[in-house]
């Protein structure tokens, strides 16, 4: 029979190898009815261990050992100490067993039953909260479903009656078809040296069964000129840093020598006047017309002469901002900031290589090499890609300036489409936390891929030039001060309690417009798929597969997006869509219910730059008190009302100032643009706008909450039905208001 000395370590070997997944009640008692913990005063055994039991014996089974519970006190202070120090080393389990008259391997298994559950207890809360998110996720799918189901028009019908044929099976199919057309074509070419045809093994594996065409009939339209599937977002090989080759020993003066020289250009752009900057007419959206002649002249040198194919176009605006000058040139330097201050314009930014971090702990000769993409916000018109050094100076008058420089010339390729001659600013700091902004963009470009309808404002410099920079930065840094202000004006609504509950909100919003810009787009990063229809606007879509991501819900999301022309000033456009009163008229999803604001932020001098919170009252309990969070920004180059369903519970964390990082959004929304050079209506150009506007709209619906499932052509076409609804309810409504 085992000593009591020898029954302690027995029973310490027992729980430490296959006591592990047991828990402990609040006394400290560990839940097993084989034994309990040990207390006070050791009994003998009444019967041997089982290992020496007699298996043949017929007898009453022995009782066990027995121990008597901790008292209550003893219990009390080892909570108390547990609170402190979950884990206490030898010397601290010494003194307690010392001052509780226990054992010192009592104490030892009282504290590892107690972590035990302790970590059980989380382990369920953690479920518990994961259980009701995967509800609430299921029920908002659900909710979206039945929306997308029972969207009709009377302009576009009911959705169109489609099997449920995966994409993946018609992409398959569509490409086996073009492989084949084009082996047939290198047969034939091959033959004609060879002497013969010459047979592939390809063509001897064929299902009869495939197209010989390359469209999809879709029944709401069949694709255009792309590959017949709806591509991937972020699955393009055609990657920004395809040709981007990695930078010599020997690139590195060649590169400090051209930003050098870059500098000093964008300097005397910033500073020049006429002959180099011509005041333009009052009329003209820009107050001063570039000289190409006079700047040949002036910079014979620099990045060489014009490609061919390529057009000049220069632009300079100057503005104040509410922010300081070390803050800007932080904004500049950082491509994490820039890209997020500057998300309308940048679609993707990565800086390749640091060449000097610049001196005195500041950006003063910083160098970095980078690139980037620059974005119209709608997928009509393509980005402009640039591979580019970018230098920061301080100057000997304490003005700050940096610089960007397409490095085009180091790479062996064929000349880009796109090249930043000398670009920048110039930061001149002023009083109270102003600072004078001297924007300059100059560059060589090929447009001619620009859809029609985009045409009149990419010409006009509107689209990419110095004032969209410049009017983006403003009302960015109006944001960025009322997103740091400690007191709440009087004027916003009182369900925000806290000014933590108002930068969480807005660090939120901050988040919904950025993933937005990011994703409608012509980024070389998304594979558009155009679903045209004879007489409506083309649609366009693509899949994403949101895995992992706290801040997206987890499935296959579906993003779609049209642009199309509107005979209706911007603001107009703008101040309908934003404003909750006329939600009704347009969002299929609300279902006609009374939208109400709960929550209001401005962050801008313009009443349209505001953060809010809408509740949707539907008289479908499934989607009762459903949560819209909606950012509306506008500015004199466009304007954005961006929105996306979010959960209440998630919400509340959110306005009591937690972590907003965790809130799964899906945005949608409005991009307006006007068609031209505001104020220059009437005037016989081509290049001229007529004061109407572009107006893009973009979806994101998630179709399947399972990351791996197949996306049907059903849930295309209820998409494409969706957008165009909703399109056409906007005409509806905003002519009707432009002509009562």
């Amino acid at each position: 029979m085992l000593q009591p000395s020898m029954f302690e370590n027995h029973i310490l070997d027992h729980m430490t190898t296959s006591s592990t997944h047991k828990t402990s009640d609040s006394t400290g008692r560990l839940l097993d009815d084989d034994f309990e913990t040990k207390s006070g005063t050791e009994t003998t055994m009444d019967a041997p261990s089982g290992d020496e039991q007699d298996p043949n014996a017929t007898g009453p089974r022995p009782k066990r050992k027995r121990y008597h519970r901790h008292t209550q006190r003893q219990i009390q202070e080892m909570e108390a100490f547990f609170k402190d120090c979950p884990h206490p080393d030898d010397k601290q389990r010494k003194e307690l067993s010392r001052e509780l008259g226990l054992e010192p391997l009592q104490v030892k298994f009282w504290f590892q039953n107690k972590r035990t559950q302790m970590k059980a207890q989380h382990e369920r809360h953690e479920n518990s909260i994961l259980k009701s998110e995967n509800d609430k996720l299921r029920a908002e799918n659900n909710r979206y479903k039945e929306a997308l189901a029972n969207a009709t028009c009377p302009n576009c019908g009911g959705p169109a009656a489609i099997g449920e044929m995966s994409f993946d099976e018609q992409h398959l199919r569509i490409e086996n078809a073009r492989l084949h057309e084009e082996i047939d074509k290198i047969s034939s070419i091959a033959a004609k040296y060879v002497g013969k045809p010459l047979t592939s093994s390809f063509s001897s594996h064929m299902p009869s069964h495939v197209p010989s065409g390359r469209s999809l009939d879709l029944g709401v339209g069949s694709f255009g000129t792309q590959p017949g599937f709806v591509g991937e977002m972020y699955g393009s090989s055609t990657d920004l840093l395809r040709s981007v080759s990695v930078l010599t020993e020997a690139d590195k003066p060649m590169i400090v020598e051209l930003a050098v020289a870059a500098m000093e250009e964008l300097i005397r752009m910033a500073e020049a006047g006429d002959p180099l900057w011509v005041p333009g007419d009052h009329n003209s959206i820009h107050q001063e017309i570039f000289n190409e002649d006079e700047y040949l002249r002036t910079f014979p040198r620099g990045i060489g002469p014009k490609p061919l194919g390529l057009k000049s176009e220069a632009s300079r605006e100057t503005a104040l901002v509410i922010m300081n000058h070390v803050n800007l040139v932080e904004i500049l330097m950082d491509v994490n900031q820039w890209s997020t201050v500057f998300c309308g314009i940048v679609s993707r930014a990565m800086t390749l290589d640091i060449l000097s971090t610049g001196v005195a702990g500041n950006y003063n000769g910083a160098l970095q090499v980078m690139t980037a993409e620059f974005q119209v916000p709608s997928p009509l018109v393509p980005t402009r890609e640039n591979y580019f050094v970018r230098y920061c100076k301080q100057n000997v008058d304490g003005t700050w300036a940096v610089v960007d420089v397409s490095l085009d010339n180091l790479r062996q390729s064929p000349v880009s489409r796109s090249r930043r001659r000398p670009s920048g600013c110039l930061i001149q700091e002023l009083q109270n936390g102003y600072s004078k902004v001297i924007w300059v963009e100059h560059v060589e470009v090929d447009d001619s891929a620009v859809h029609n309808i985009y045409r009149p404002l990419v010409n006009s410099g509107l689209a990419f030039g110095a004032k969209r920079w410049v009017a983006t930065l403003d009302r960015q840094c109006q944001r960025l001060a009322s997103s740091m202000a400690s007191n709440i004006p009087a004027g916003e609504l009182c369900v925000i309690t806290s000014a933590e509950g108002r930068k969480s909100m807005l660090k939120l919003a901050q988040r919904l417009v950025m993933s937005f810009c990011t994703g409608v787009g012509a980024s070389t990063a998304h594979a558009w798929t155009t679903l045209s229809a004879t007489g409506s606007d083309d649609v366009r879509v693509m899949t994403r597969k949101s895995m992992d991501d706290p801040g997206r819900p987890p499935g296959i999301v579906l993003s779609a997006a049209t642009s199309f022309w509107i005979p209706v000033p911007p603001k107009r456009v703008f101040d309908f869509l934003r404003d909750e009163n006329s939600r009704s008229e347009w969002d299929i999803l609300s279902n006609g219910g009374l939208v109400q604001e709960m929550a209001h932020i401005a962050n801008g001098r313009d009443p349209g730059n505001c953060v809010s919170l809408l509740r949707v009252n539907s008289a479908n309990s499934s989607q009762s008190n459903m949560l819209i969070l909606q950012e509306s920004c506008t500015d004199s180059t466009g304007s954005y009302v961006i929105y996306a369903p979010v959960d209440i519970v998630a919400m509340n964390v959110v306005l009591s100032g937690g972590d907003p990082d965790y809130v799964a959004l899906l945005p949608s929304g409005f991009a307006i643009l006007p068609d031209g050079p505001a104020g220059s209506a009437g005037g016989g150009n081509l290049d001229v706008g007529s004061g109407g506007s572009l107006l893009t709209v973009a979806f994101q619906i998630l179709v399947d909450s399972v990351p791996t499932a197949k996306l049907s052509l059903g849930s295309v076409a209820t998409v494409n039905n969706l957008i165009k609804c909703t399109v056409e309810r906007i005409r509806a409504a905003v002519t009707c208001e432009q002509n009562p």
